[in-house]
């Protein structure tokens, strides 16, 4: 008789309260659905991946001086400090401008020059940016060491290592290197085409087996930007054959865009 009772129960919304079997049985279903959402929440946790150690540190300037090298990207030429070894004698860092803008117009004319720069690091595998965000960052100090000068040129040639055949994923380097992260894939794509098209460096990120990662800066067969040619490809896996050009602590892959292929 009781279970007949329950059984016909009916919820009157404008009642103080829901029937007592009926309350009894969405009780329950709320606290089934709770153990659930956390279960499922604990799960999705545990197997997702943790962001990768790169850092933008925004907000820290730092004053940084050496020489400048204006093309094919922005970058500069810093003395490594304490003994370098094997390691090359200098580090070459990026140069990203305010935004979603590269350094070009910043360094405009000072190619060779020994500058003071300030501005936030981003760095990421030992790959090392430095982002302008004021007009009067970038500060002349003078001539150049005649050993400078004599680097400074002897460096614009690079070493060269002979011919490869990559795949990775093209990624704009101020993003993938700190100030977004995950910097990379689909999700980013829109940004990093914005970041590109607005001069950022572009670098192609190569994994091995492991998910150990490369990093090449990606120029045109005769050394020039390619901002404006890869932006179709950005952020899709893509196949690249071309020279491998070392120069300090970045590699360089140059290649005619025309001949990059999209994987899929």
């Amino acid at each position: 008789m009781g279970s007949s009772n329950t059984n016909n129960e009916f919820y009157i919304g404008y009642l103080p309260a829901a029937p007592v079997g009926l309350g009894k049985m969405m009780r329950n279903v709320v606290i089934l659905l709770l153990a659930v959402a956390s279960v499922a929440a604990i799960i999705l946790v545990i197997n997702q991946k943790p962001f990768y150690p790169s850092v933008y540190e925004f907000g820290n300037v730092r004053t940084f001086e050496g020489i400048v090298k204006e093309h094919p990207y922005p970058t500069l030429l810093v003395v490594r400090p304490g003994e370098a070894g094997a390691l090359p004698e200098y580090s070459q860092y990026y140069l990203a401008g305010y935004g979603k803008f590269g350094a070009a117009d910043w360094v405009k004319g000072m190619d060779g020059k020994r500058v003071q720069v300030q501005g936030a690091l981003i760095y990421r595998d030992g790959q090392t940016m430095i982002k302008i965000d004021e007009t009067d960052a970038i500060k002349p100090l003078g001539d150049v060491s005649a050993a400078l000068a004599s680097f400074s040129l002897n460096s614009q040639a690079g070493k060269n290592l002979g011919a490869f055949q990559l795949t990775g994923e093209i990624v704009d380097s101020q993003c993938y290197l700190g100030v977004m992260n995950p910097g990379e894939g689909k999700p980013h794509k829109e940004c990093a085409i914005r970041c590109i098209s607005g001069g950022v460096p572009p670098i192609f990120a190569v994994k091995n087996l492991e998910g150990v990662a490369s990093y090449f800066l990606l120029v045109s067969q005769d050394g020039k930007t390619v901002n404006k040619e890869i932006l179709p490809l950005v952020a899709d896996p893509v196949q690249i054959a071309g020279e491998m050009i070392q120069y300090e602590n970045l590699l360089v892959l140059r290649a005619d865009p025309k001949t990059y292929k999209r994987l899929n």
